[in-house]
């Protein structure tokens, strides 16, 4: 399946590198061609997305829909060794500004359009292929653009005592001048 190819790729790059990977993940999507009919979603905009990506998008993300703006989707692609989570926004959602203690998180942006801002310093644009390191202790906020669906693989750093701290939402009029 599409699920069983992602879940080879991302652990074959722990061995063979994520630039390898990443040529990889582009020769997946040119083979691997879902059909309509193989999408479970109703809307439009969200099988056209999804059509895209070779991770998918993954069940809603209840447990954390607190401390998200809008709807996010996620799909875990690994949580042994290292934990991965392919996570979706949709358009013009975004999470709380927060914090990971100890350990950190590595961004891999697979598809659509984002930012990424650490408190104090201007946002910043992603797109495919953009990598984020966020150093632990960093407060921080991420999400998709307005008018568009972003993905990105959220790799946590494992630490001992790891956790993270969700803060306040990001103001609507903040992100709106993006």
């Amino acid at each position: 399946t599409q699920k069983e190819i992602a879940a080879v790729i991302t652990h074959a790059a722990f061995y063979a590198g994520w630039p390898k990977a990443w040529a990889v993940f582009n020769l997946a999507k040119e083979v691997w061609e879902t059909g309509e009919g193989d999408l479970p979603y109703e809307e439009e905009a969200m099988r056209a997305h999804a059509k895209r990506m070779v991770f998918p998008i993954g069940a809603p993300n209840d447990g954390f829909a607190q401390y998200f703006s809008g709807r996010s989707f996620l799909a875990p692609i690994s949580t042994s060794q290292v934990g991965i989570f392919n996570v979706t926004f949709e358009p013009g959602c975004r999470n709380n500004w927060h914090i990971h203690h100890k350990g950190g998180q590595i961004l891999l942006v697979t598809g659509g359009r984002g930012w990424y801002q650490e408190d104090g310093k201007p946002a910043r644009a992603l797109a495919a292929g953009d990598v984020v390191n966020i150093p632990p202790e960093v407060k921080h906020w991420h999400g998709a653009a307005v008018d568009c669906w972003f993905q990105h693989l959220a790799v946590e750093v494992p630490a001992e005592g790891a956790s993270n701290e969700w803060l306040e939402f990001l103001p609507t009029e903040d992100y709106a001048s993006l």
